[in-house]
């Protein structure tokens, strides 16, 4: 069925169109456009802007759904309607393996003059208000990321997240933690967010050693995770924040105790295993997805132990019976890494039910009396990092924040009480192992709001 020019006329909150036209070099391989329109009405002319699809990616769900088209536009949040241009290579007709990408070197379609070709069609595709003041100029806005290659691995679906995939993946600028300079790395996506990256670890080729010659994603060559490091960008800051009750933790150590943590939100469950492996922590895991823990005991090497124990529920309801069973003892830190199961308006996290008073009650009183809770923050807008900040303050003794440095996240962590320790020979001992184990830049970056 043929489009009707006029239907782009306007602008339509959350409208999405999706069609094929001839490729102006390739008559056997058509282009694919999308077309979105933001959820927010522009307040005075409206702003569109263009964006080329990595080649090679046009299968990536956030090149090829909705939810990923809605949130490449609203990291652009000045933009009105996105307009993305792609091949219309569907699964199976790529000219490589499927879901196998090694970048190119360079895009075809800019090879083929897609500034020159493609301007009547933006023109075209462009809402009637934006030509109040005469024929405008459409942006090229240009995606970019730091992946080199990507193979998916796994591929299910759970009943509360959806769709998931596995991925194993080289990145450029990784800093080489294992490899001088190549950087092997496993990650966890939900296609109800495809932009967010779930949980990511180290992986290293099973034949080990340091020679990488003739080692690349989707070759040969098997990965197996290497989980002594935390690579995902808010996981070393939200350990960070032991730092603070680290002489009691260290105190409960020497008198013959594991310290004891709280995990809300599993994932991959890089976490969970760090604090047991790398800190001597018996950890506690909650998560609502069945389907989430078999992957990431499957691919992400969780296993649960005697000092390790996974639960499967709602993590609020978890933390309302951890209170009224006395019998588990209190956690030393609860850590919250929970995301917003509705993104229409963008990421965020932790979700809003997590501002409720009874919630938060709940967390400070499954804490001993110098517990921590630190919590991954994503937030969405000011108001709702000020709403989340507010209602912690009114529970919780003290508050402090690490900024993560990528433009994305916050950890806030909360202390249940002031935290007045007394010196002792060995009080340090844990914050020394800590040291050890995330950057010091980390430790120090800890502010109190």
């Amino acid at each position: 069925m043929a489009l009707d020019a006029s239907t782009f006329e306007t602008l339509t909150p959350s409208r999405f169109i999706s069609f094929t036209i001839p490729h102006p070099s390739f008559s056997n391989t058509p282009l694919r456009v999308a077309v979105l329109d933001s959820p927010l009405q522009p307040n005075d002319v409206p702003q569109v802007g263009a964006m080329l699809v990595p080649e090679g990616r046009e299968i990536d769900w956030i090149f090829s759904t909705e939810l990923g088209h809605l949130q490449l536009l609203l990291s652009s949040p000045e933009i009105s309607r996105l307009i993305l241009i792609g091949n219309n290579f569907m699964e199976g007709t790529l000219p490589f393996t499927p879901h196998v990408y090694h970048r190119p070197l360079e895009c075809s379609l800019h090879l083929q003059g897609f500034e020159v070709w493609s301007k009547p069609l933006l023109l075209a595709l462009s809402p009637k208000s934006l030509f109040k003041t005469g024929i405008p100029e459409i942006p090229i806005l240009s995606y970019v990321d730091n992946l080199v290659s990507s193979v998916v691995v796994h591929q299910c679906t759970g009943i509360h997240v959806g769709e998931m995939l596995v991925e194993d993946v080289e990145i450029e600028n990784g800093g080489g933690v294992l490899h001088h300079g190549r950087e092997f790395r496993r990650r966890l996506r939900f296609k109800r967010m495809p932009n967010l990256i779930q949980t990511e670890i180290c992986i290293v080729p099973v034949k080990g050693g340091d020679c990488l010659d003739g080692v690349c994603i989707g070759g040969n060559v098997g990965f197996v995770p290497y989980l002594k490091v935390l690579v995902h960008p808010y996981l070393g800051p939200m350990v960070a924040g032991l730092v603070l009750n680290s002489e009691y933790v260290a105190q409960r150590i020497q008198n013959g105790f594991k310290p004891k943590a709280l995990c809300l939100g599993v994932g991959g469950g890089a976490l969970t295993t760090f604090l047991r492996t790398q800190l001597g922590f018996e950890v506690m895991a909650v998560d609502s997805d069945r389907e989430v823990l078999r992957v990431a005991r499957e691919y992400f090497g969780l296993e649960e132990s005697k000092f390790i124990h996974v639960v499967v529920g709602d993590a609020f309801e978890s933390l309302k019976k951890l209170v009224e069973d006395e019998g588990n003892g209190k956690f030393d830190v609860v850590m919250v890494d929970l995301d917003s199961s509705d993104i229409k308006n963008g990421v965020s996290s932790p979700p809003v039910e997590f501002f409720r008073k009874d919630v938060l009650l709940a967390a400070k009183l499954v804490l001993c009396e110098f517990g921590i809770l630190a919590i991954n923050v994503i937030p969405p807008s000011r108001y709702f990092y000020d709403n989340l900040v507010s209602h912690i303050k009114e529970v919780f003794h003290e508050l402090y924040k690490i900024d993560v440095g990528n433009g994305e996240n916050f950890v806030l962590i909360a202390t249940a009480s002031p935290l007045v320790f007394l010196a002792g020979d060995c009080v340090n001992s844990f914050l020394m192992r800590l040291k050890s184990v995330i950057p010091e830049a980390y430790l120090k970056s800890i502010t109190k709001i």
